[in-house]
């Protein structure tokens, strides 16, 4: 990837081997790379410097929970139909710093009202979720942005859920796939791009992800992005809660 250019944004996902990230030159459409990186802080020290990082990972976490949940899930699920439960509901920040699984509900149950426990697909996120929690500041949202795949291909898609799943059964469905990526390249991505064996550590579902994750980034780089909800909250940290597309 060349280094003499400044135009640089990032799509992120997290897999099983930290986040893998489509990188992007919006001066240069085929200065494009896919990289895998272990922690999300060696993604914001990446050089060089990415003016939009546009990551699919709860950012914002509310000390409790209330009968709506966290602002962004209620957001994008209502216009995702059939593909809207492949957005998880997220817990309170106590919850998502436990790292067993009993305990992660207990906390949960503590921090909602009505009492809620813990999704196991959420829970197998909190340590992406703690990741970023680490290093996010008020300061860094000029930067970095939830987003979300399904949400962005809704975008991309014309504002119409895609209409086949990514997953069937928890396996990787071929066909779902595959229209996700011929939408991807109707906006422009390279196919033999998209088509590459992923990194070891990553699916095929994770480099699309990233890459879809990657136009919304340009959208947000070209003030063409908007937030869900458009009135969103802050966490007692001062952290935006809200995905955009």
């Amino acid at each position: 990837m060349s280094e003499d250019r400044q135009d640089f944004v990032a799509g992120v996902d997290g897999c099983k081997a930290g986040w893998i990230a489509v990188l992007r030159n919006l001066a240069d459409p085929e200065d494009i790379a896919l990289k895998v990186f272990v922690t999300f802080a060696d993604i914001l020290q990446h050089k060089p410097s990415l003016s939009i990082i546009a990551v699919d990972m709860p950012i914002g976490l509310p000390d409790a929970i209330g009968p709506g949940g966290r602002g962004p899930e209620k957001a994008a699920r209502r216009h995702l139909g059939d593909r809207q439960s492949s957005v998880f509901q997220v817990p309170a920040r106590p919850a998502v710093y436990e790292e067993d699984y009993r305990l992660a509900c207990e906390a949960a149950m503590r921090t909602s009202e009505p009492p809620k426990k813990v999704s196991k697909q959420c829970f197998y996120l909190f340590p992406k979720m703690r990741d970023i929690d680490a290093v996010m500041t008020p300061e860094l949202e000029e930067r970095v942005f939830e987003v979300h795949p399904e949400l962005a291909f809704w975008r991309l898609n014309g504002e119409q859920a895609m209409s086949l799943p990514k997953k069937v059964k928890s396996r990787a469905n071929a066909e779902g796939l595959d229209q996700r990526r011929g939408l991807l390249t109707a906006h422009g991505l390279p196919q033999d791009f998209l088509d590459q064996k992923p990194p070891r550590g990553c699916g095929r579902d994770d480099l699309l992800d990233a890459a879809a994750n990657s136009l919304i980034a340009e959208r947000i780089s070209k003030g063409k992005a908007e937030p869900f909800p458009k009135d969103y909250r802050r966490d007692d940290r001062g952290l935006r809660m809200a995905i955009w597309a």
